[in-house]
């Protein structure tokens, strides 16, 4: 595409993000199955309805490669690592993303919304992340970021607490959460290709502490 990259700001488990300048940022798919295209075109769908997503640069990206603008401000989650937001503030923020990005018109779903996918900028927060979004059931885009945070809260890692404290505040209104959308989103992440065995494992315990607080 000609664009030159800069340093290397950051990378998932699927990706890396490069700086561009000040203003544009270059995410690079480092699997096979990502359509960033489609991804960019999703974004500018629920950006044109005022959900805060950061601009895409369409006609710079192509399937693997997507050309976005740089949000400055930590993710959520190092956020909250670094004590500048608290556990249960952390789960309602999300639940608020989850309820203003089901307003959009379509049905589109995100299916990845977690701490780890929201910046805390000086505009407020911005969802990042959209690879597997879709159009489908709200009940699952819940069902989903719940399950996310269990299986961190069923673990006997050190976020494990406040883990269950962001989803106690993520369900505080239990009504978005469906059966058959907690049922499919157990399934599809079963089946996630980025999980790790032990993140599977605890799939059946952290569906059954979800249920628990419905």
């Amino acid at each position: 595409m000609g664009i030159t990259t800069g340093r290397l700001i950051g990378s998932g488990r699927a990706s890396d993000v490069y700086e561009i300048d000040d203003e544009w940022v270059l995410r690079r798919a480092r699997d096979t199955y990502s359509d960033a295209l489609a991804e960019a075109a999703v974004m500018e769908r629920v950006r044109g309805h005022g959900y805060p997503v950061p601009k895409v640069r369409i006609e710079d990206s192509s399937r693997t490669e997507l050309v976005m603008e740089r949000l400055h401000g930590p993710t959520m989650l190092a956020a909250f690592g670094a004590g500048e937001i608290g556990a249960e503030r952390a789960g309602a923020i999300v639940a608020e993303l989850l309820v203003r990005l089901h307003a959009v018109p379509g049905r589109v779903v995100h299916l990845d919304l977690h701490p780890d996918n929201v910046m805390l900028t000086p505009d407020g927060p911005y969802v990042i992340d959209w690879a597997n979004a879709e159009e489908g059931d709200p009940g699952l885009d819940w069902g989903i970021s719940a399950l996310i945070l269990a299986q961190v809260a069923v673990d006997d890692g050190p976020f494990a607490g406040p883990a269950r404290t962001m989803l106690a505040a993520l369900l505080a209104d239990p009504s978005h959460l469906t059966g058959t959308g907690l049922a499919e989103a157990r399934r599809r992440r079963a089946a996630n290709p980025t999980m790790s065995r032990r993140e599977v494992e605890l799939l059946g315990v952290a569906e059954e502490l979800v249920r628990s607080l419905k």
